[in-house]
């Protein structure tokens, strides 16, 4: 006898519930093999085309293996120390900035910047703020046993998980297939492959699109001489992959760190300016429309809402899954929507009745 509707939701139901505990008490434990498996994810189209090409499946994972290694070694080298470097002298420098921006609201503005006025005070307080925090927090993360821990099995556990990973896709993937409840099975595949479609264009083509961003703001604003056109960089990169965002924040930063740079040489802060207005008009009409795509179908929205809530409750393992999550439920959605418009209850007819 075929389960009853109820009955199924009901152990659908219960598996959500252990899914949720084990995030919630084994997520630091996870946070490893979850980041490997992302990586083995978003490589496997390039592990399929080297197959493609007559390459096992082997020796294809051993040839991306080696390129990222040598792409590690470039960054460690050349890369990290230097923004490891300006993000600390960017924290130190930061209540100048803002003892700078005093002087000159004062100077332009002496109405809003009394003595004892409330801009003055909140400027002088986020200065302070930076500094202290942020050099706590850097200094926490340096010189913490199990922080250096948790770093040192990041680098050595991800790795292996995601090579073992991205060898055994396409067998992993049989095997969850055999495991599909047979009547169902059909419509799952489908909906996995939307979701699968879903996640591809937006996490593959995003990432790529930050990757791509993230290079070009900073090398272009080192071009320039901006001070800290690195750290920049990256924070706008990074931040890319919500909407709007990356642009906003890394223009306002950049901008305004030309303009204590480069006061009284408008040539240098129109060229910061224009580097980011470029950024954002390759962007829209060619990274985005060619990687991502017009019709990845998650929303910006649903995606902040997706990352606020699994973030605020499962902390960076949530906001890890988030994505992959949202886009599951988008597809869920829009397939009830699709069921219900064409239940009896949206049209109000009997099947007899319906005409095509």
């Amino acid at each position: 006898m075929a389960l009853t509707v109820r009955e199924q939701l009901k152990y659908w139901g219960i598996a959500a519930i252990i899914f949720a505990v084990t995030l919630w008490y084994l997520g630091d434990v996870l946070l490893p093999f979850l980041v490997g498996a992302a990586i083995a994810y978003c490589l496997d189209p390039i592990a399929d085309r080297l197959e493609a090409m007559g390459f096992s499946r082997g020796l294809a994972t051993g040839i991306i293996t080696i390129a990222a290694l040598l792409i590690f070694v470039l960054l460690a080298l050349l890369v990290i120390p230097t923004l490891i470097k300006q993000t600390g002298q960017l924290i130190n420098v930061a209540p100048d900035l803002f003892r700078d921006l005093q002087t000159f609201l004062s100077f332009r503005f002496p109405n809003i910047m009394a003595e004892d006025g409330v801009v003055r005070e909140t400027l002088t307080s986020i200065g302070d703020t930076i500094k202290d925090r942020g050099g706590e927090l850097v200094q926490t993360a340096l010189t913490s046993a199990a922080s250096l821990l948790n770093i040192i099995l990041l680098f050595v556990i991800v790795p292996v998980v995601a090579v073992y990973l991205l060898v055994d896709w396409d067998n992993m993937v049989e095997r969850v297939d055999e495991l599909l409840p047979r009547e169902h099975a059909p419509v799952i595949r489908q909906l996995a492959r939307e979701i699968d479609k879903t996640m591809s264009a937006f996490v593959r083509g995003m990432g790529t699109v930050c990757l791509i961003l993230g290079v070009y703001y900073a090398a272009a604003l080192m071009l320039v001489g901006l001070q800290f056109g690195l750290v920049v960089g990256v924070i706008a990169g990074i931040l890319t992959f919500i909407p709007y965002v990356g642009a906003i924040v890394g223009g306002i930063l950049a901008v305004g760190l030309a303009m204590f740079q480069f006061w009284g040489e408008w040539i240098w802060i129109i060229a910061v300016w224009a580097i980011f207005q470029s950024g954002q008009f390759i962007e829209g009409n060619f990274l985005t429309p060619k990687l991502v795509g017009d019709s990845v179908g998650l929303h910006p929205v649903w995606l902040l809402l997706g990352m606020s809530v699994f973030g605020t409750t499962f902390g960076f393992v949530g906001l890890l899954v988030a994505v992959p999550i949202a886009a599951a439920l988008g597809v869920i959605a829009r397939f009830l929507v699709q069921k219900y418009k064409h239940s009896r209850l949206y049209t109000g007819k009997s099947p007899d009745t319906e005409t095509d």
